[in-house]
C-alpha cells in the first residue's frame, strides 16, 4: 500500500472521548483544525486509551464517546476527505513508542507536570489515581511523535505536556541520531534528527471557563463536561438558552443599576470569546461598568450570538447521527491510512536504536 506524497506541513493533535465536545473545545483548538486543513496535512487523534486512565471501569461509555467525539469532529467542519481522523487504540506503534519514550522521562519530571496536578485535583482523584493516569502523558507524546507534525493545535492546559514531548524528541535525536544539543530546534531534523522539534497552534481563547461559579478558592473553573458547565456543540437553542440564563455573573450584583464587574465575569469572557461585534461588547462593557445595562439583556444577546454559531454544527450532526455506520466507516480508514505513518515512524526509530532486529509487516484494511 503507497502512502501519497503531500508536500504540506503536517499538524496532530486530537481529544480524549469523554463526551460530545463543547465551546470550550471549539475556541481551544477545533476552530484551528477546521481552519487549517486546505493547508497542511491533518491528524485528528481519538485517544481512547487515555480515556481508560479514569475511567476504566466504564468501557461502554468510552466506546460510546468514541461515536460522540468524532461525529462532533464531522460536524464542525472536519473533512474526512482532506484531513484523517484515526483511533488511537487501533495504531500499534503508538503502544510501542509509549514505552520506549518511558525510558527517556525522569519520573521526577513527569511529576512536575502542572496539568497532571490539576487533574488530580479539579476530578477529585486524591491518591487513587492509577498507574496509566500517570503513564498517559508519556502516551500522548507517543501519538504525537508517532506522526512526526511540524505543529500541534492545542489549549493552554495542553501546553505542559506539549512541552514534555518536545524534551523527549530533542533527547531521543541526540541520544540515537546523533544530533549536537546545540542544533536550534528548527534544524533538528536537518541535523539527521527522527522527531522535529513541534511547534504549538494555540487557540484565540487559551483557557475558556465555564457557566458556573468559581471553585470554593475563588478560581473560575475551565469548562468542563465532568463539572457541569458546559455548553456543547450538539446543545439545541433552548439548551442553549436556558445554560445561558442561569450564567454566573457578578454576584455583587443585585440590579440592572448596579455598577458591575467585567473582569473575570464569564457572561463577558463568552462575548469577548464569541461575539463578533465588537463594538457592541465595547459599548455594553461601559454600560455594564456604570450600571447602564442589566445582565439578563447581556445574556441574551450572548444566546442569540451562541446559537447563530452552534445551530450550523448541530443541523449536520443530525445528518451523521442518522448513519452511525458512516461514521465507524470513516474511522476506518483514517486509522488505516494513520498506521502506514505511524508504523514508517517505529522503523526509523527502531534503526535509529539498533532495535530492527527481525522483520515487520502488519496489514490494515481499508
Amino acid at each position: 500500500m503507497n502512502q501519497p506524497t503531500i508536500n504540506k506541513p503536517r499538524i496532530l493533535t486530537g481529544d480524549t472521548p469523554t463526551g460530545r465536545l463543547h465551546l470550550g473545545h471549539w475556541v481551544g483548538s477545533l476552530e484551528n483544525r477546521v481552519a487549517m486543513q486546505s493547508s497542511y496535512e491533518c491528524f485528528f487523534i481519538i485517544a481512547n486509551v487515555h480515556a481508560f486512565t479514569t475511567r476504566a471501569e466504564r468501557p461502554e461509555d468510552i466506546r460510546q464517546s468514541v461515536l460522540e467525539i468524532a461525529t462532533d469532529y464531522l460536524a464542525c467542519g472536519i473533512d474526512p476527505n482532506v484531513s484523517t481522523i484515526l483511533l488511537q487504540s487501533e495504531i500499534p506503534a503508538i503502544a510501542e513508542l509509549t514505552f520506549f519514550f518511558a525510558m527517556l522521562v525522569p519520573f521526577a519530571r513527569l511529576m512536575r507536570n502542572p496539568t497532571l496536578k490539576d487533574e488530580i485535583r479539579d476530578k477529585g482523584l486524591g491518591d487513587s489515581y492509577s498507574f496509566g493516569f500517570l503513564l498517559y502523558p508519556v502516551g500522548q507524546i507517543a501519538d504525537i511523535l508517532a506522526f512526526r507534525p511540524d505543529m500541534v493545535p492545542v489549549g493552554e492546559d495542553q501546553m505542559a505536556h506539549l512541552e514534555l514531548s518536545r524534551e523527549v524528541a530533542r533527547r531521543f535525536d541526540q541520544m540515537y541520531c546523533g544530533v549536537d544539543p546545540q542544533t536550534p530546534d528548527k534544524e533538528y531534523v536537518a541535523a539527521g534528527g527522527l522527531f522535529p522539534i513541534i511547534e504549538p497552534k494555540l487557540g484565540r481563547v487559551k483557557r475558556l471557563v465555564g457557566i458556573g461559579g468559581p471553585s470554593e478558592e475563588g478560581r473560575l473553573l475551565k469548562m468542563s463536561k465532568s463539572l457541569n458547565n458546559a455548553i456543547f456543540l450538539s446543545d439545541e437553542p433552548d439548551a442553549v438558552r436556558k445554560k445561558v440564563m442561569a450564567m454566573y455573573t457578578d454576584p455583587n450584583r443585585k440590579r440592572a443599576t448596579d455598577p458591575g464587574t467585567v473582569e473575570n465575569n464569564p457572561l463577558w469572557i463568552f462575548h469577548e470569546a464569541f461575539n463578533p461585534d465588537v463594538h457592541w461588547v465595547q459599548e455594553a462593557e461601559a454600560k455594564y461598568r456604570a450600571g447602564g445595562i442589566g445582565d439578563v439583556e447581556c445574556k441574551k444577546k450572548l444566546v442569540d450570538v451562541l446559537v447563530n454559531l452552534i445551530e450550523p454544527m448541530r443541523q449536520r450532526r443530525q445528518t451523521f447521527e442518522r448513519d452511525p455506520g458512516e461514521v465507524w466507516r470513516v474511522l476506518q480508514r483514517g486509522t488505516a491510512r494513520a498506521n502506514i505513518i505511524a508504523e514508517e515512524t517505529l522503523l526509523k526509530a527502531k534503526e535509529a536504536m539498533r532495535q530492527d532486529l527481525l522483520p515487520r509487516s502488519l496489514a490494515f484494511n481499508l
